[in-house]
């Protein structure tokens, strides 16, 4: 029967959180290298890279890094150098959106479109397959409907985001920051324009929302919809977060790992895409980690109401409302226990978000750090879980391999065999004296117990066989001599035995889904613009491939429908009133035209 490998693939914003990762059960882990990774703030040293590989080969975990910017030309040829070094220290794929690379000197490392490509078509994607990608970020404004059409056009492994921070904009196709700012999100360096207070005044002039976060996006939550995933073709399940830190990493890894695994263990025809079970000293909830609310996106909906206009600050868990209140303490209505240093949050009158500090909590009455008067009824969650929070920092290698063991003796003395889950075998062998045991037997009950102690190492037993002659006789100290060789034998035999796969691009005329291209497609490179002639566009005029000198160019393109957002679209809700058009949202930096393309379910943002 052919299993289908279900990847569980987690950010790492670091050396720690890539560890984490994948001691709380990733099968693969992304990171950024020391340049040209899409978070500029989160480059690592080739020393750290090399050190995390190491340590995910050792469950058949992968590591995967970040090249996801777009190059000018001397960039280019150190980006080449950048994959060649990535590759000779073993890692398993590069996530790339400049196909200038395509047209390089590439080292047969496999290499992943990122979501930066704007990978939202079948006609797109089977493209990516057809060039040579092997696994492809699909866009998170996707529909399970639409994931199925790519799915039935291709047979790429497809990858999509089930969880964490969203941008308002299709990937790759936001230019604000670089026109407004010259920061360039396709270049790392986003200014989070999304995360702003805008106002939003209607076609007369009128104020609709004023200081709001318009633009600001709720946390994705696709827990509940991992099983339709599969069915619709995901095989990797993509956490977000290479910002985040080391709790977040193994919160929100844990919890993933656990329901991937339910189903996984339901169903023969699915199979783990690395080695290891993990068993938790904490209940994993996403809720407790940082989280701007939950949203599900566009997955189920073709039209949503995915914002938090109030805050983008993270709101946490939800506690319950307050009962009683006083100056300087107020009761909840909360199963949650409330701990001394917790940070609870909730919105006073105006929707503004406040934050206070747990000084003394006694049962469901909270006294704050700062005296204040809640009105009874609203509505309290917790952003800062102390109790969790030490939970989680005292987590470490939750995930081992299993292994069984069998003792033997040989003509020099005693010989340890050990076959791992994956069917890996080694052995190891002790010169030591045989004595003659005092009774018979002993040594044997001495063996398996010895054996069996496999804490501090990333194994456990699943058997142990002790074939010795009851006569002779072993010091404990020998069968633990031996088991440490063992252990650090294996495992050595397990990064040896490392399965490497190697992807050669093989240059073709697979024909570009399209007659031209612009600023929307992200060029910086002469090579990238050699790619696309090869694929069939016959002319590049050059002054259209930036978004700057492109006269009323989309800053934004988006799913996200702010009328959809305020319940005044007319398709959602025929009895909403229509505001007078053109809208414009403005903030300290501008404003800014809303455009929207109601066939496509679609919102633009252009300069006024």
């Amino acid at each position: 029967m052919l299993h289908q490998k279900i990847e569980l693939l987690a950010p790492a914003k670091d050396l720690a959180c890539g560890t984490s990762a994948i001691d709380h059960g990733a099968d693969a882990v992304y990171i950024g290298g020391p340049q040209f990774g899409a978070r500029l703030a989160a480059g690592n040293s080739l020393a750290d890279i090399e050190q995390l590989i190491r340590h995910a080969h050792r469950f058949r975990a992968k590591v995967y890094i970040a090249l996801n910017t777009i190059f000018d030309d001397r960039e280019l040829a150190l980006a080449v150098q950048l994959c060649h070094q990535l590759y000779a220290m073993g890692a398993d794929a590069l996530i790339i959106q400049d196909p200038g690379l395509l047209e390089s000197e590439l080292p047969p490392i496999p290499l992943h479109s990122s979501t930066q490509m704007d990978n939202r078509t079948p006609e797109k994607v089977r493209f990516l397959e057809e060039v040579g990608f092997r696994q492809v970020v699909l866009a998170r404004e996707l529909g399970l409907e639409q994931i199925r059409e790519i799915r039935a056009a291709t047979t790429v492994p497809l990858e999509f985001f089930v969880h964490g921070a969203l941008c308002v904009a299709y990937s790759g196709q936001c230019y604000i920051s670089e026109v407004v700012a010259g920061r360039s999100a396709n270049r790392g360096a986003c200014a989070q324009f999304c995360r702003h207070r805008f106002t939003l005044r209607d076609g007369r002039g009128e104020v609709v929302e004023r200081d709001r976060y318009l633009l600001s996006l709720r946390d994705l939550d696709l827990s509940a919809h991992l099983g339709a995933l599969i069915e619709a073709g995901i095989s990797s399940f993509k956490i977000e977060g290479r910002l985040k830190d080391e709790a977040y990493v193994k919160n929100v890894t844990a919890y993933y790992r656990q329901a991937l695994d339910r189903l996984i263990d339901a169903d023969p025809k699915l199979q783990r895409a690395s080695s290891g079970r993990c068993s938790f000293g904490f209940s994993p909830d996403p809720t407790r980690s940082f989280n701007r609310g939950q949203t599900e996106y566009f997955l189920t909906k073709r039209r949503a109401r995915p914002a938090e206009i109030r805050s983008p600050k993270s709101l946490g868990r939800q506690l319950g409302p307050v009962t009683e209140s006083r100056p300087g303490a107020f009761t909840l209505e909360t199963a949650e226990q409330i701990c001394n240093g917790d940070g609870l949050c909730f919105f006073d009158p105006a929707q503004g978000l406040v934050g206070i500090r747990v000084n003394r909590a006694q049962g469901k009455t909270i006294y704050p750090k700062d005296s204040l008067l809640l009105p009874v009824g609203t509505l309290v969650y917790r952003n800062k879980d102390t109790a969790f929070s030490k939970l989680l920092d005292q987590s470490g290698q939750c995930r081992t391999i299993a292994i069984r063991v069998t003792l033997e003796e040989y003509s020099e003395g005693l010989r340890l065999r050990i076959e791992d889950e994956d069917g890996l075998q080694s052995e190891t062998c002790i010169r030591v004296a045989k004595e003659k045991a005092r009774k018979a037997g002993t040594a044997t009950a001495l063996a398996e117990r010895q054996l069996k102690k496999s804490g501090g190492t990333p194994f456990t037993l699943a058997e142990v066989r002790v074939e010795l002659r009851p006569e002779l006789f072993f010091p404990a100290a020998v069968f633990n001599d031996l088991r440490r060789r063992g252990f650090a034998r294996h495992m050595e035999q397990r990064l040896l035995h490392y399965p490497v796969e190697e992807a050669a691009i093989t240059p073709n005329t697979f024909p570009w889904p399209a007659e031209e291209v612009g600023y929307r497609d992200n060029i910086l490179n002469r090579k990238a613009e050699a790619f696309y002639r090869r694929h069939g566009v016959a002319h590049i005029d050059r002054k259209t491939l930036r978004a700057a000198e492109v006269e009323e160019c989309a800053l934004m393109t988006t799913r996200y429908c702010l009328k959809a957002q305020l319940d005044r679209c007319p398709h959602i809700n025929k009895k909403a009133v229509q505001l007078a058009e053109p809208l414009v949202i403005s903030d300290n930096s501008g404003s800014y035209e809303l455009g929207f393309d109601c066939r496509r379910c679609e919102m633009t943002l252009k300069a006024q």
